[in-house]
């Protein structure tokens, strides 16, 4: 098992350096010169032009910059954000962060208590009205966009209704909606998921062995086919976790919620280099764990896959 953790661990690290080669390399390509924004209209001689960039190592080549701005991110260093001048890009990270992880946890946690009973009962009672209405329910979840599905809740509980805001945190109540939306997406994809996986389970030896036994099927399913049946669905649900931070993009800039992909979507418009090299490198740090943690929990779900 230590053998197996210290070579996952080395590819993580391999992967984590490659990303932060090409984010750093990607974003000297962006058109746009940061120093321009920083000055905005302001009348300034080339000699301060020379002298910012100077301040900010614009004026090394691109391998030393890499390397210093490594060596920092080493030293848990992000460094300041070039557009808002002395602010860290540790806070500007960690205020948004906040509100990403808020969001993506209520989510994720409300998804897999509704989703996973949902598809064991529909793979219990197949080919029921309950099973249809789970297996269209979670079509159109699948099937329709965030975005879109975000626009209608604004219209219907914002503008019509009036009973949530319709963007921003103004209280908990900015909460719902966001939630709502998220929780509709990965609820429909774990549920199709976990029936799919529970029916295929229900057919195996070991599940007719045990209803042989006399074992009711209530045990049966709980006992013998559900934990055979969560390894695919763990493998979604670690993926999730993979991108908890990176996976809202869309709905925070719907819903202007001050969030790590609305950030993350300034900082690219603003060429504000520290923040978006920072956040790219933070999620993929956050990938490579998730994976991890996912690949350690099927050693504990099914004993069989288990490395010494």
């Amino acid at each position: 098992m230590l053998r197996y953790l210290a070579s996952r661990l080395m590819q993580g690290a391999v992967v984590i350096l490659l990303v932060s080669i090409g984010t750093f390399s990607m974003m000297h390509f962006i058109p746009g010169d940061p120093v321009d924004l920083m000055v905005g209209e302001a009348q300034v001689t080339q000699e301060q032009l020379d002298m910012i960039r100077r301040k900010w190592g614009l004026d090394r080549p691109v391998h030393e910059q890499y390397l210093a701005w490594a060596s920092n991110m080493a030293r848990g260093d992000f460094g300041q954000s070039v557009i808002r001048t002395g602010v860290p890009v540790r806070t500007m990270i960690g205020e948004a962060a906040v509100v990403t992880a808020k969001l993506n946890l209520l989510a994720f946690f409300i998804s897999i208590a509704i989703a996973l009973p949902m598809g064991i009962a529909a793979a219990v009672r197949r080919y029921s009205g309950f099973d249809y209405a789970i297996m269209v329910s979670s079509t159109l979840g699948l099937a329709l966009p965030n975005f879109w599905i975000g626009l209608m809740l604004i219209v219907l509980f914002s503008l019509l209704l009036g009973w949530l805001p319709p963007f921003g945190l103004p209280s908990w109540k900015g909460y719902i909606m966001p939630v709502a939306v998220i929780v509709a997406n990965q609820t429909a994809l774990l549920a199709r998921m976990m029936r799919a996986s529970t029916i295929e389970g229900m057919g195996e030896d070991y599940v007719r062995t045990a209803r042989a036994k006399g074992l009711v099927e209530r045990v049966v399913v709980s006992r013998h086919v559900v934990r055979n049946a969560l390894l695919p669905v763990v493998t979604v649900i670690g993926y999730r976790i993979s991108f908890l931070l990176s996976g809202t993009i869309v709905i925070e800039n719907v819903f202007a919620l001050p969030g790590l992909g609305q950030l993350f979507i300034e900082s690219v418009n603003r060429v504000d280099y520290q923040v978006v090299q920072a956040i790219v490198l933070l999620l993929s740090v956050l990938v490579v764990l998730g994976n991890l943690i996912t690949d350690m929990f099927y050693g504990y779900i099914d004993p069989r896959i288990r490395i010494g």
